[in-house]
């Protein structure tokens, strides 16, 4: 497994440093300094994997296991309730909620990955670590299974179904037929919501992918694996949006991460990503 991880990752930076000819050669000559530079036998990598705990594993197994529930409650209930003969304003709806959860997910990559620290008190250990281990071994998450991948990203959703959950059992009908449009987009948002770390690791996963999801990302239906490269390329401070990656492109071109973190540090004074940074220099 560790061989294979190795090839992936360096399939990784080979073919990014390939279709970005104009990478900044600074940015190289920094990351060549580190030995080995990134993988599972970096040692900040190490240390970061074995933050990952018993009571966090739990977490995860409850969080998977009461999202998925709700997941079914509220498809019965939207397949009980739709009308068909509205079906193109709930597809519009749901294209919507899509979009929105590619924005949330890039938007929360970007406060993970740019500020805080692992040292924090509950949050730190249990949702920062993830990005910090994952800059420096990036194939870290080809090796996680199903609950350690999405457990958080589960946890995320269950508040929103429950409020739909909820809706749909207590609203009369008039009112769930006004308000439906809004409910397919709520879902269809929290899908994606859910889905995003396992679309996030089949962009990573080089072998063994199922056809059907190596043609979604060919289609930029899901994040491409070839797009994705662009964050992984130090300092790691572009391309946030992970789930369809369709608002990248958009964002970098009004310099919209640059600009937030430009808000943060005048406010606040803080620097961004300087825990990461902090944790790619433990290599040896």
């Amino acid at each position: 497994m560790a061989g294979q991880a190795k090839s992936e990752q360096e399939i990784l930076e080979n073919s990014m440093h390939e279709d970005d000819p104009n990478a900044n050669s600074s940015v190289l000559r920094e990351e060549e300094a580190f030995t080995p530079r990134w993988g599972p036998s970096h040692k900040g990598a190490q240390e970061l994997a074995n933050l990952y705990s018993r009571g966090k594993r739990i977490q995860e197994c409850i969080s998977v296991g009461v999202s998925i529930v709700l997941f079914m409650a509220n498809l019965l209930c939207i397949f009980y309730y739709i009308r068909w003969e509205n079906l193109t304003t709930f597809l519009v709806a749901g294209l919507c909620g899509i979009v929105s959860a590619d924005f949330m997910s890039g938007l929360a990559h970007w406060l993970a990955d740019t500020w805080g620290s692992v040292d924090l008190p509950v949050i730190g250990k249990h949702f920062l670590r993830p990005f910090r281990e994952h800059h420096i071994d990036p194939t870290s998450i080809t090796r996680h299974d199903f609950v350690e991948t999405n457990g958080d990203n589960f946890m995320i959703t269950i508040p929103l179904l429950a409020h739909l959950l909820w809706g749909f059992i207590s609203m009369p009908q008039t009112q769930l037929n006004k308000s439906f449009p809004y409910r397919c987009y709520l879902f269809l948002f929290a899908i994606f919501i859910a889905l995003t770390n396992q679309i996030h690791k089949w962009s990573h996963t080089y072998f063994g992918l199922p056809k059907w999801v190596v043609t979604l990302q060919e289609w930029h239906v899901i994040l491409p694996r070839k797009h994705h490269r662009y964050h992984h390329v130090a300092p790691h401070d572009t391309y946030y949006c992970i789930t369809t990656g369709w608002l990248n492109y958009p964002l970098e071109c009004i310099s919209f991460w640059p600009a937030l973190e430009t808000i943060v540090t005048a406010c606040t004074g803080s620097k961004p990503r300087q825990d990461d940074a902090n944790w790619a220099r433990k290599c040896s």
